[in-house]
């Protein structure tokens, strides 16, 4: 259906993507403060959070039935990655150094680098990363 269109992979990027939370105030203002953002203003029904790299989380409420978790992950410089740690670790947030939540406290060494999973307050599986995962 699509075989003789071009598809332009060099130019395509994400810009935004919607993060259903049942208290868009909380969960928005909660990676904010982990990730060391800020929550814009609002927009419309969302309320974002600007990743600095032209993609923003742009949390919306949904109260009329359950949040279906989602992952995210987000790549930090290493530099950073400590002060993550510390602000979970101040605000009482389990980190673990696997998706499965089964290695608390702990964190990984993938590829070369550090990274951690954590729940925000609706249950999405947050990562954070210091290198980016090496595809085949």
């Amino acid at each position: 259906m699509f075989d003789n269109q071009p598809y332009p992979h060099a130019g395509v990027q994400l810009n935004h993507t919607a993060v259903y939370a049942s208290d868009c105030s909380l969960s928005a203002e909660f990676i904010a403060a982990i990730l060391g953002l800020k929550v814009g203003a609002p927009f419309g029904p969302f309320l974002p959070v600007d990743l600095g790299n032209g993609v923003t989380l742009d949390y919306c409420e949904k109260r009329d039935e359950p949040i279906q978790a989602q992952h995210y992950a987000f790549l930090v410089p290493d530099k950073q990655f400590d002060a993550v740690i510390a602000r979970l670790e101040a605000v009482e947030v389990t980190y673990y150094a696997d998706p499965g939540h089964t290695d608390p406290g702990r964190v990984n060494d993938l590829f070369g680098g550090r990274g951690a999973y954590f729940d925000d307050p609706d249950g999405h599986n947050m990562e954070v990363m210091t290198r980016p995962y090496v595809r085949p």
